[in-house]
């Protein structure tokens, strides 16, 4: 799935990213633009702004609405409309920051860019070609798998 998130939803875009979405959100452009893009580049609008999203559904756009605030119930509300797997597979997930798609890298291509105990502690790694930005499993695993969670559970 495609999607095209407002300037609002940009924890749920990363969040989105993370589990393998194609999501593209930027704050600078304004309703007309991002009708353009959606339309343009046949991405899913999501939005909590309810006159785009009116605008939208008018132009024949796959527009949605999200009406929660609390980034799980976003989260569930566009897993539950849309079939997403709310679960992080690692071979498919984009970059949160850029939207990329991660590859897999081996520590030792990593030594001078790691803290001392993150190298000596963690074995998989992952980067993003684009923004370089590194990612592994550590202690914040826990918090993601719980938000994931929850968010599961509201879907049901």
């Amino acid at each position: 799935m495609r999607f095209l998130a407002d300037g609002m939803l940009g924890k749920l875009a990363r969040w989105l990213r993370m589990l393998g979405q194609d999501v593209v959100c930027n704050t600078q452009l304004d309703g007309n633009k991002l009708l353009e893009l959606a339309k343009t580049e046949c991405r899913v609008l999501l939005t909590r702004d309810f006159e785009l999203y009116k605008r939208a559904i008018t132009r024949c756009l796959d527009a949605f609405y999200i009406k929660e605030k609390k980034e799980t119930k976003q989260l569930s509300e566009v897993a539950q409309r849309y079939k997403v797997r709310l679960e992080i597979d690692m071979d498919k997930i984009n970059c949160p920051l850029c939207n990329t798609k991660l590859e897999g890298i081996s520590k030792e291509q990593l030594k001078d860019r790691l803290e001392e105990n993150t190298y000596k502690f963690y074995n998989k790694f992952w980067w993003c070609p684009k923004c370089s930005q590194i990612y592994w499993q550590g202690s914040h695993w826990k918090q993601i798998n719980q938000t994931l969670s929850l968010s599961q559970k509201k879907s049901h």
